[in-house]
């Protein structure tokens, strides 16, 4: 997998999905210093393109002035990396600025909507929609790329025709998650959806892309579709994540990933350290995902379609078991 550093500006977000598992309401917002020395720690760590996700939380709450120092520091003391940009926002906070800005670095935007806005705020929450709407709208007229995340609970799986359509209708390209158990809910498995009802929801889709295929994208199967060509995994979720893919989050603490911010465990170093990749080898995190690898090549080595997803998200594979977070086998998505 080609090497992938997240930047966290804030595990904060003004909005309140009911099946959210990753907002910290008291997180700080990541400072410009932290930049720099994620930019200095980077100088000698790695000899490669790259490219940075900004993701949360809402990332956006960081603001302008932080982005367009962050964008030009890392694009002129990084130039040696080929930096490339990407963010994830729910785009509340979207202004013309932000967006004049982000066009001048070519970064594609991620953000999320479950369908249309009925089903949509009771998921995410009342008003979502229409702020989310405003935010796409802004993007749109400067000539910025929106692709949209719906999340498939275990209440919008039983509308996903409507869901379909209203991606269809307004030509939104899409991806779909399936809602996980949270690590962080009273009832985790509430709105979670299971491996058998997210293959059915993958099966059905597929059936409606080949019908529409000129009129809308949906990320996940052209993924599919590009591992199989290429026989190989194409995106995280399907590739060799480990070591090659890392989070820093509002305090400049490293982590394998955004999913794993806040779980202390899992923190490998400092950026203000600047680690080597061997010093971040032994920390106890990274040693335990190895050792998750390990698990995976030996549980799924005979599988014809391993090479495909290589077991798939290492964090897909936490259980929830007495307040405890381990990684216990490969993703909980496998037969999907």
């Amino acid at each position: 997998m080609a090497f992938h550093v997240m930047i966290i500006p804030s595990m904060n977000c003004p909005s309140d999905c009911s099946y959210c598992w990753g907002v910290d309401r008291d997180s700080k917002v990541m400072d410009i210093e932290t930049i720099r020395d994620t930019v200095e720690w980077l100088r000698g760590f790695r000899d490669e393109p790259a490219t940075f996700t900004f993701h949360g939380g809402e990332p956006l709450l960081a603001g302008y002035d932080f982005y367009r120092e962050a964008l030009r520091l890392i694009s002129e003391e990084l130039s040696f990396l080929r930096p490339a940009f990407a963010i994830q926002t729910n785009l509340w906070l979207m202004t013309d600025e932000l967006a004049e800005l982000f066009a001048e670095y070519s970064i594609p935007i991620g953000s999320s909507l479950d369908g249309p806005e009925e089903l949509n705020d009771f998921q995410r929450g009342e008003g979502y929609f229409k702020k989310t709407m405003r935010g796409y709208e802004i993007a749109k007229r400067h000539g910025l790329k929106v692709s949209f995340i719906s999340t498939f609970t275990s209440y919008s799986i039983k509308r996903k025709e409507e869901v379909f359509n209203f991606f269809l209708e307004n030509r939104m390209n899409m991806k779909l998650h399936p809602a996980l158990p949270s690590l962080k809910s009273e009832d985790p498995e509430e709105w979670a959806i299971g491996a058998e009802e997210y293959g059915e929801l993958l099966l059905y889709l597929l059936d409606e892309y080949l019908e529409h295929f000129h009129e809308i994208e949906i990320q996940n199967i052209d993924h599919f579709a590009k591992s199989s060509f290429l026989r190989r995994g194409v995106v995280c979720t399907h590739a060799d994540c480990i070591g090659n893919t890392f989070a820093v989050d509002p305090y400049g603490d490293i982590y394998p990933c955004y999913r794993f911010v806040g779980m202390k465990e899992y923190i490998m170093g400092n950026v203000s350290d600047r680690p080597s990749m061997e010093e971040l080898e032994e920390s106890e995190a990274l040693k335990s995902l190895y050792q998750w690898r390990g698990l995976v090549d030996e549980e799924c080595g005979d599988c014809e379609f391993y090479r495909f997803c290589l077991g798939g998200c290492p964090y897909n594979a936490v259980p929830i078991e007495d307040g405890r977070m381990r990684i216990d086998g490969v993703d909980h998505q496998c037969e999907a």
